[in-house]
């Protein structure tokens, strides 16, 4: 784990203006950072990220109070410096050009059209700035009828299919236990700005990204999505069942519950032969993965019946040892407990000047390069933290012009 001021990773020297909020966007910068982009969140002053102020649980000062620093906020938003403008004020959307122009990459998930009223949308900086990645995310994208519509995670989740088929059968849709619409979206978003790096590099084009929350829960069907188009059928609630691969599921034991992820025929049959029931591995209803799918009603229940006669921890040390893939199912607590984590950096600490104990935990990143490895090099910034060291050293503005600034209500 890389903990230093200097960046290390791949995009070091690469400059983004992030005016994105909540989490697609974040996510998306947070990623960048850590590979070793130098971010500058812009917020509006006095108010910053709406995400601030999604808590409890806030960091702890040194007296035990809560701070204005939200577990949510710190979730994505590593690595950067904010800086405090008001982008209303003509002052401050003329400050906002001027680091577009300093920088290789602008985000913004404002609504469609949110930024041309103050000349910043693409149309507006891509003549003076030609070279410009300028990415926007939004809930439905830039075209078609709901381009006009704001998006949220909840909504896209909804509206993209996924919540119909999570959940156990025959009870109400369920959305993923955390904001992965959006999150996806980030990532998307990140390997687009990374293509668009490399064809600018090639050709010295910049150009726009639009990508709509909608648009990638779509894409993120995979499989289930694919499933439909192919049969015509629409995918339903399997509760922990796998749609393509049986047995693939939860199942209960003696004394709590495991997942048992079998693969191909060959899991299956040791997994039978430990089970004693061979014979269901012989069966031309179980013997292969297909007829397991159209099957899985009758076999299910008797696998299910066999290993409910096992402690889970014995059933997964003999599982593992026949070849069979198993694992628990962990609460939050122990997969941050787990000798894996710790192994791969998963969890993190980070010098924070607002935690009473000086740190706080952050969650690591998942990338691990052999020779530019990620750095963690800012803890999410407070409000404006980063407002005049930034607009110093990329603007060139002294004192009394930050001081003006201020005055003026165009920075915090």
């Amino acid at each position: 784990m890389s903990q230093t001021s200097t960046p290390t990773g791949p995009l070091a020297g690469v400059r983004v203006l992030d005016l994105s909020r909540i989490l697609a966007g974040p996510t998306c910068t947070q990623l960048l950072g850590d590979l070793g982009a130098d971010i500058l969140k812009v917020e509006k002053p006095g108010a910053g990220d709406d995400t601030r102020k999604w808590g409890p649980p806030y960091v702890k000062d040194t007296e035990g109070n809560d701070t204005n620093e939200s577990g949510y906020y710190l979730s994505a938003n590593r690595n950067k410096r904010s800086v405090a403008i008001d982008i209303a004020r003509p002052e401050g959307a003329a400050l906002v050009k001027r680091l577009a122009a300093r920088c290789d990459i602008l985000i913004e998930n404002f609504k469609t059209g949110g930024l041309a009223k103050y000349g910043l949308a693409h149309v507006d900086l891509k003549a003076d700035l030609p070279g410009l990645i300028y990415c926007s995310i939004t809930g439905f994208g830039q075209t078609g009828p709901n381009a006009h519509r704001p998006g949220y995670d909840y909504l896209a989740q909804g509206m993209g299919g996924i919540m119909s088929i999570t959940g156990v059968p025959g009870t109400e849709p369920v959305k993923v236990g955390v904001a992965i619409a959006d999150v996806m979206c980030g990532m998307y978003a990140s390997t687009a700005i990374l293509a668009a790096l490399h064809h600018r590099e090639k050709t010295g084009e910049g150009q726009a990204i639009d990508i709509g929350l909608v648009d990638t829960q779509l894409a993120w069907l995979v499989n289930e999505g694919v499933n439909y188009l192919t049969s015509g059928k629409v995918p339903v609630q399997r509760g922990n069942a796998h749609a393509n691969v049986v047995p693939y599921q939860v199942f209960e034991t003696a004394d709590g519950h495991l997942i048992i992820a079998v693969g191909n025929d060959a899991q299956f049959r040791r997994l039978c032969d430990f089970l004693d029931v061979p014979a269901l591995a012989d069966d031309p209803l179980y013997a292969t993965n297909s007829a397991r799918i159209i099957n899985r009603d009758t076999l299910i229940p008797q696998l299910a019946e066999r290993v409910r006669t096992y402690p889970r921890d014995d059933l997964l040390a003999s599982l593992e040892a026949k070849g069979v893939p198993a694992g628990p199912v962990n609460d939050i607590a122990q997969a941050f407990a787990d000798p894996q984590t710790e192994a791969r950096d998963m969890r993190i600490a980070m010098p924070h000047p607002l935690a009473g104990s000086g740190t706080v935990d952050l969650i690591g990143n998942p990338l691990k390069y052999s020779q530019t490895p990620v750095s963690y090099r800012y803890p999410p910034p407070s409000l404006g933290q980063h407002t005049d060291q930034v607009l110093g050293e990329t603007l060139g503005l002294e004192v009394g012009e930050l001081e003006a600034l201020r005055e003026s209500g165009a920075i915090g």
